[in-house]
């Protein structure tokens, strides 16, 4: 059992670290809605407490580089202010005047914050990737008794 865990992991490590740079321009939430109730709860606190240990609030500004209307990207904004987070919502090309490379209109200079959650096929895992200026963070999580929990620790890649 615990081998199986290891060999679980070890797949996982690598695949997080393809994963990142690989969906350039694909992020959300990619996730079926046949999921955990409280899956999108526990990863944004999990998520929240990874931000607030890199990037401290009430000093970080966020620039959101995607809409953010699925159920983990309406808890991570929410979650965002409520810790003290400067945020600036994220524009569309079409509707933004003198926008930059990412669709969004920079008023000023704040970190470009996009995730991606997604659940690798045939596996009972899922994984969040969050892109914070041109770094990421990764962590993948266990689905089990109707509740989820880290599988691994968080992969940094700068």
């Amino acid at each position: 059992m615990i081998m199986r865990k290891l060999a679980i992991v070890a797949l996982l490590a690598g695949a997080i670290t393809g994963c990142a740079s690989t969906a350039a321009h694909e992020y959300g939430n990619f996730v079926a809605p046949s999921v955990p109730a409280n899956l999108n709860e526990i990863i944004v606190a999990d998520t929240m407490k990874q931000l607030i240990a890199l990037y401290p609030p009430a000093s970080t500004r966020f620039d959101l580089a995607q809409p953010t209307n699925d159920a983990y990207g309406a808890k991570l904004v929410q979650s965002l202010r409520l810790n003290g987070y400067a945020l600036s919502e994220f524009v569309p090309a079409s509707a933004a005047n003198g926008t930059n490379a990412n669709g969004t209109v920079s008023a000023s200079p704040g970190l470009s914050l996009r995730y991606i959650l997604d659940a690798p096929d045939g596996l009972n895992l899922y994984r969040v990737t969050v892109m914070v200026g041109a770094q990421s963070l990764s962590r993948a999580y266990t689905a089990e008794n109707k509740t989820v929990s880290p599988a691994g620790a968080w992969a940094r890649k700068e």
